[in-house]
């Protein structure tokens, strides 16, 4: 019988161990499947482009995974009941059960509003295509001089700020930042951020925490009103929400807790990558929820499970932190280098040629799923079929 891999979630995590899975296993010996409720991959780390008119290309999975034997099914994801080693989605033609033997869970993360009053219902995302989609059409219709504020002075906010504001110079864009602007920066770094912004004619509202969302306007916690046409919410990510209703051990924000090899510490069938895992990075610190980190996780899952199951050595995939990059509009950029544990150094690249950098960033990370199963050719070693006991896998601290 075929070993039944199935991989919940097509972003950059997920497509990229559904293309390695099917590089380094034989198609006689498992079937796997992608399940993702879109039929083309969606490049998220640009959707603040998106979101300001630009056309992004498509990338349809039938063309990427062409011939590779992945077999992508069009379906939301609504349960998983890793007891039963089943999963329920929910298809155009009604609800379906898909059971398998192992599991890699890559379903990401959404926009988190905080709680913040008003947020869910007035505020814009860009962590979603139609979120990005939704603000695109609304930037559009605003007439020239209206107010536009961008909560939250993370890379998500900064990106879409200084995007918004360098396509749609006749707007009135506002960054309201909890601490300082770019604080995580070394001094080069946040020299240029500044600069960035005052070029752009930004305005920057340091250590003001919004607490209200309405319509027309965001109230900070120091009793401030900023008129807002168009509120943008950036603070973070929540998990999705599937996880924390399974019998998987979690983590108190809903990430499912693994070892070293991305394999849950509580269910050794099931593997989680991406936003969705608590992994430990270099300095023992928690892996951050970003591109940069969830593609080697899935490196690891692929590499890891395929060894599993072929009885081969499970190899190492060191996660190690080189940089942060940071779009400024399209013609302006910050590379930000750091430490393998992601803090940062004094060293930092900035302006024409920094955007460069990042453009070459962006388009190896949608490379690397375009073509998942191109690279080193791999020696497929049939999958072992009588049980092998995994060794005990190391408890990840939550």
């Amino acid at each position: 019988m075929q070993h039944r891999i199935v991989v919940l979630g097509a972003g950059y995590t997920g497509a990229v161990a559904a293309g390695r899975l099917a590089k380094r296993l034989r198609r006689e010996d498992v079937t796997i499947t992608l399940v993702n409720p879109e039929s083309d991959f969606v490049e998220r780390v640009r959707l603040h482009q998106l979101a300001t008119g630009q056309d992004l290309r498509p990338r349809p999975f039938d063309e990427m995974f062409a011939g590779t034997g992945v077999r992508l099914k069009r379906a939301k994801v609504t349960a998983v009941d890793v007891d039963r080693k089943a999963v329920t989605v929910a298809t155009a033609d009604g609800s379906e059960e898909l059971e398998y033997d192992s599991l890699v869970y890559a379903l990401g993360s959404a926009w988190n509003d905080g709680g913040v009053p008003g947020a869910a219902t007035h505020a814009h995302e860009l962590a979603s295509r139609p979120g990005a989609l939704r603000l695109r059409d609304r930037l559009a219709a605003l007439e020239a001089g209206r107010p536009v504020v961008v909560v939250g002075g993370g890379l998500t906010g900064v990106e879409a700020a200084t995007e918004i504001a360098g396509a749609r110079p006749d707007l009135d864009v506002a960054l309201t930042v909890r601490e300082g602007l770019g604080d995580w920066l070394s001094e080069k770094g946040r020299a240029h951020l500044r600069q960035a912004v005052d070029r752009l004619g930004i305005t920057v509202h340091e250590h003001a925490e919004v607490t209200a969302v309405e319509a027309d306007a965001v109230t900070t916690a120091d009793g401030r009103t900023l008129p807002a046409d168009v509120t943008v919410w950036t603070t973070g990510f929540a998990v999705h929400p599937l996880a924390r209703a399974t019998t998987l051990e979690v983590t108190d924000r809903g990430q499912i807790v693994v070892d070293a090899t991305m394999r849950s510490v509580s269910h050794e069938d099931v593997y989680a990558v991406g936003d969705a895992a608590m992994a430990m990075g270099p300095g023992d610190k928690p892996l951050r929820m970003s591109c940069a980190s969830g593609i080697p996780m899935a490196w690891q899952a692929a590499d890891a499970l395929a060894a599993r199951l072929t009885g081969t050595k499970i190899p190492s995939v060191p996660i190690r932190y080189a940089q942060q990059c940071i779009s400024l509009g399209r013609k302006d950029g910050l590379i930000q280098f750091v430490t393998a544990d992601d803090r940062a150094v004094d060293r930092a690249l900035t302006g024409r040629v920094a955007a460069l950098y990042k453009e070459l960033i962006c388009k190896g990370a949608a490379w690397s799923v375009a073509h998942p199963t191109l690279g080193t050719p791999t020696r497929r070693r049939p999958v072992v079929r009588q049980e092998v006991r995994p060794e005990t896998p190391a408890r990840a601290a939550a």
